[in-house]
């Protein structure tokens, strides 16, 4: 009789011991199989169970294990999108806890882009949403309507800077985000200052990216935006050589380095070509950074209409009241030209 008690309690603590040992291999023993301290791993919107754990499987040493704790912990009936963060080591328990609880945000820059096309390009290798749907949003008719937009003037929306979006960010929420920025951007305060200046955020905008493919040197901007107002309050054209690069790449491409404008160029037909039209182009040629835009909300009031290239200190300009004067500037930049051999 007590050798059964015996075999029974026997028994029993070798169930007792299976059973702690499953239940410890299902959720805490340590379960990755990477080689890194750290692994980032993208989950789709709408991913299937089997299509999850086939990615996990990349990463873990038993997917059948985790499978299990999954179920149990009914994760894989609830799965969220969006990009989390697994360690070296991490048991089942702390990745279907990270999985469930710690989608982290991606930091999102853009500056210095000339086109819509290629702003979509670069944030969708940020986020979940693909480059056509990024694009598809910012076009759509009823959107453009509402903001009193259209295709062009559409690019003025973006505020250059470091943002952090989630991973599974739709197209339609990033949209909305940046009309968000734009508001938030856009103060009491510089709303009055543009008023003064009749005009409007949109325009600001437009004016702030030939500003900023004028010159780089940042504390030259004011007095280059000045120069720009002075020629619009006068119904003068522009004649801003960026817009006619802008034109002369939107034709051949926006990879085509142009470092010379020749005369043959400013007769060129495009509502960008500020030698040909009066008034700002529909849109940015570029997205200004937040210096090109203050540049023309606290402008330079200065005299000048004219301005040339100064080959003596370059990045800089010579800027000059009356077209006698600024001739005689733009002859040691036409010779320069002619020296350095550049001829487009």
């Amino acid at each position: 009789m007590k050798k059964i008690k015996y075999l029974i309690i026997i028994l029993f603590a070798c169930f007792a011991i299976i059973f702690v040992f499953s239940f410890y291999k299902t959720y805490f023993m340590k379960n990755t199989s990477f080689v890194k301290d750290i692994v980032y791993l993208k989950i789709p919107s709408n991913i299937s169970k089997n299509q999850l754990i086939d990615s996990l499987s990349n990463y873990l040493l038993d997917i059948k294990s985790f499978e299990k704790a999954a179920l149990k912990k009914k994760y894989l009936t609830n799965i969220k999108s969006g990009r989390y963060l697994i360690k070296k080591g991490f048991n089942n328990n702390q990745i279907i806890n990270s999985l469930r609880s710690n989608n982290l945000p991606v930091k999102v820059t853009f500056n210095n882009i000339e086109t819509l096309n290629e702003l979509a390009g670069k944030i969708s290798k940020k986020i979940e949403a693909d480059s056509l749907s990024i694009l598809k949003a910012f076009q759509n008719q009823s959107f453009l309507q509402d903001l009193n937009l259209d295709f062009d003037s559409v690019f003025s929306l973006f505020i250059p800077n470091t943002y952090e979006f989630f991973w599974n960010t739709s197209a339609i929420d990033f949209r909305e985000r940046i009309v968000k920025e734009f508001n938030v951007f856009w103060t009491d305060e510089r709303l009055q200052k543009i008023r003064e200046i009749n005009l409007n955020p949109i325009e600001v905008m437009v004016l702030a990216s030939i500003v900023q493919r004028e010159t780089p040197k940042v504390d030259e901007r004011p007095t280059i935006a000045g120069v720009y107002l002075n020629r619009l309050k006068r119904n003068m054209k522009l004649q801003a050589d960026p817009t006619v690069v802008y034109t002369i790449k939107s034709k051949k491409g926006f990879d085509k380095v142009i470092r010379r404008v020749l005369y043959k160029d400013l007769r060129i037909k495009s509502k960008y070509n500020t030698y040909y039209y009066k008034g700002l182009p529909p849109g940015p040629i570029v997205t200004p950074d937040i210096s090109s835009i203050e540049s023309v909300i606290n402008y330079s009031r200065n005299p000048f209409l004219f301005f040339v290239a100064d080959v003596s200190n370059p990045g800089y300009h010579l800027f000059a009241e009356s077209l006698s004067e600024h001739n005689k500037n733009k002859r040691q930049y036409t010779k320069w030209l002619k020296n350095q051999k550049i001829k487009r």
